[in-house]
């Protein structure tokens, strides 16, 4: 067949729009969260202290070096009930052109009292940091791509929090450790003003994925999620039930900061996989940490609209 040069420009044209047409309808990519997910898990349990707690220190440190993020290594010391004990929350920054901040967090060490059994978290703290790697891959590039090398917006910090799991028995003073000394030092030092939203992601790889409403969170954070969602036509997998949990988000919330906790605490049959040697690999999906992906990264593009 013989194209005039009418079509042939059309053509071309053609070719030029399908592919950004197809970009930008283009889903989180959540398998290189669980590929991420999967590598940080094979660490083995990470609990403070320990020796795998120090190698995820280092995978998280030679992660974000590697690629030359603006990085910060938030040190102290946490008094627990067995004494003294050096933490570390790592933050990475991607500078905006708005004045003003959205942070997503995760905690990334295991639970010190089950140490003994294996507990390698794959679901309570090992999928969401490899869905916050993930998501710096997508910022990474989204920044690359623009002509001050900022994205285009608020300011997206990355935190992973250390110390989030109790060292004795869950209580107000015995969990939250990196939570509560971050929240409190950015108080502190005026930080914490230029928070315009703060999302928390805790246990959201599970494949059985049910994220329930967390009634301590920001009214209106919670209806922007849900929007994000329905844009997906994710309504099934949001804020069917109803349920105040305690996490890292609280130091934030009793601040004053917009915040939600984005949560599935349905773990397994009767959540019979919470803190539990089946917390494995195979019990999260690349599927549900898509969702998780779109969702934050459209809320994000929903903050920066109001």
């Amino acid at each position: 067949m013989i194209f005039s040069p009418f079509w042939r420009r059309a053509a071309a044209a053609l070719l030029l729009v399908v592919p950004l047409a197809a970009r930008a309808q283009a889903h989180f990519d959540g398998a290189k969260a669980y590929e991420y997910a999967r590598e940080f898990v094979a660490i083995g349990s990470r609990w403070p202290t320990g020796p795998g707690h120090v190698k995820a220190e280092e995978f998280l440190r030679s992660h974000f070096l590697r690629n030359h993020d603006q990085f910060q290594e938030d040190t102290f010391t946490a008094g627990t009930p067995i004494g003294p004990v050096p933490m570390c929350n790592f933050i990475v920054r991607f500078p905006g052109t708005k004045n003003g901040v959205i942070v997503l967090a995760t905690h990334y060490e295991t639970n010190y009292p089950l140490r003994n059994i294996h507990f390698v978290g794959a679901n309570d703290g090992g999928s969401t940091t490899g869905l916050l790697l993930a998501i710096a891959d997508q910022l990474r590039a989204e920044a690359a791509r623009s002509p001050g090398k900022k994205l285009s917006g608020y300011s997206v910090w990355l935190v992973f929090f250390d110390g989030e799991e109790a060292i004795q028995q869950w209580s107000n003073s015995d969990s939250t450790y990196g939570s509560r000394h971050l929240a409190a030092k950015w108080s502190a030092d005026g930080t914490l003003k230029r928070v315009k939203a703060f999302m928390l992601a805790d246990m959201i790889g599970d494949k059985d994925l049910d994220i329930q409403r967390e009634t301590n969170s920001t009214g209106w954070l919670v209806d922007l999620v849900r929007q994000a969602a329905a844009k997906f036509g994710y309504q099934r997998y949001f804020f069917q039930k109803d349920e105040a949990i305690e996490d890292d988000h609280l130091a934030f919330v009793e601040r004053g900061v917009p915040s939600i906790d984005i949560i599935d605490m349905d773990y397994g049959p009767d959540d019979s996989y919470h803190h539990t040697a089946q917390d494995t690999m195979d019990k999260i999906s690349a599927h549900s940490l898509t969702i998780d992906g779109d969702v934050f990264m459209e809320t994000i593009r929903l903050l920066n609209q109001r």
